[in-house]
């Protein structure tokens, strides 16, 4: 495994609790079920949809999602959803659950970039690859490149692209920093980034760890803790786009997304039931220092006035930071720009 793969220290024993109403036995069998009773079908539908042109797929991705996602016993909350965009999109959030590809395909459909394992997965391989997902080796770091255009390949055509660029899962009650490499797809097609915020809640409303699928947590284990809840919602929060033009390059515009997002997270507060992982609070402390620029573009929400200056000067002090991690990741990019993989830093 390469060594500069991002990794959480998110663990099931200190991050994950189940908190609040449980499903009775019989319940968590039927929720079982029905998710082999939609997800089969879905399998052997899957090849004849994207065959067939005429066929209106992405609704159909979106009925289906929601059924799936209906059958877990999961309800999906949409907040300031815009009208679908013309043209091509770069979907990106925070990642928690292996729930979140549903969630985001049951709102807003689109090419999923997954890891190369995913594709040889029983089932659910097939079902990634009939469905259009691109594949990343994240193994290889030599493979970016190729991945990155062809990310930006679809977005010229005019298709919508979903990655989740912090490289890996997360409990909910923190996140990773946003790795930059994916966002020069967007730089190449001139798209706009969509960010989108993905958050979890139990029966009373308030956050929830249940669906974090972290660490050396197994498949089994995570879809069995999910049907074993009542209540359980899943909220998507669409934030303003954010236009490549505006920015300097693809690390401004990873970092701009990046706060937008971290900005939604929680709302109303951390997860109460994740007392235990403080490792990645304080993860999630150091990502943000990083990630903070005085180099804000105008026209970006919280940039312009007054705010404007309040943020660059709260922000100043984080320039002493930035400055080391570039100092530290010239080294490599000058290693990497001789072998010409420049764009595979993961920055």
């Amino acid at each position: 495994m390469s060594a500069w793969l991002p990794t959480a220290p998110c663990t099931p024993g200190d991050c994950v609790t189940v908190a609040g109403p449980r499903a009775g036995v019989v319940r968590r069998v039927l929720r079982l079920a029905g998710c082999l009773a939609v997800l089969v079908p879905g399998v052997l539908a899957a090849a004849p949809v994207r065959a067939l042109a005429w066929l209106p797929a992405e609704r159909l991705v979106r009925w289906w999602s929601r059924l799936l996602l209906a059958a877990l016993g999961v309800r999906v909350r949409t907040i300031a959803a815009p009208g679908r965009p013309a043209g091509g999109s770069l979907l990106v959030s925070n990642h928690v659950s292996w729930l979140d590809v549903l969630l985001v395909a049951a709102v807003r459909p689109g090419r999923m970039l997954a890891k190369t394992e995913v594709g040889r997965w029983p089932v659910l391989g097939p079902l990634a690859s009939w469905g259009g997902t691109i594949f990343i080796d994240r193994d290889r770091l030599r493979a970016l490149p190729g991945t990155v255009e062809e990310i930006a390949a679809a977005l010229r055509r005019g298709e919508r692209v979903v990655v989740f660029p912090e490289g890996s899962t997360w409990c909910g009650r923190g996140g990773g920093r946003f790795r930059p490499a994916l966002f020069e797809a967007a730089v190449r097609a001139d798209v706009p980034v969509q960010p989108l915020t993905l958050r979890y809640r139990g029966a009373d409303g308030r956050p929830s760890t249940v669906p974090a699928f972290v660490g050396e947590d197994g498949l089994l284990a995570s879809l069995w803790r999910v049907v074993s809840v009542r209540g359980l919602t899943a909220e998507v929060e669409f934030l303003p786009l954010l236009p490549p033009a505006l920015f300097p390059g693809r690390r401004q515009l990873a970092a701009a997304a990046q706060r937008v997002v971290d900005r939604r997270r929680h709302p109303d507060g951390a997860p109460a039931d994740a007392t235990g992982c403080a490792a990645c609070v304080r993860s999630v402390s150091v990502s943000a220092a990083v990630s903070l620029s005085v180099e804000r573009p105008t026209g970006v929400p919280g940039t312009t006035g007054a705010g404007a200056a309040g943020a660059v000067a709260v922000e100043a002090g984080a320039v002493a930071v930035e400055a080391g991690a570039v100092a530290v990741e010239a080294g490599a990019v000058a290693v990497e720009a001789e072998a010409g993989v420049a764009v595979a830093a993961g920055r």
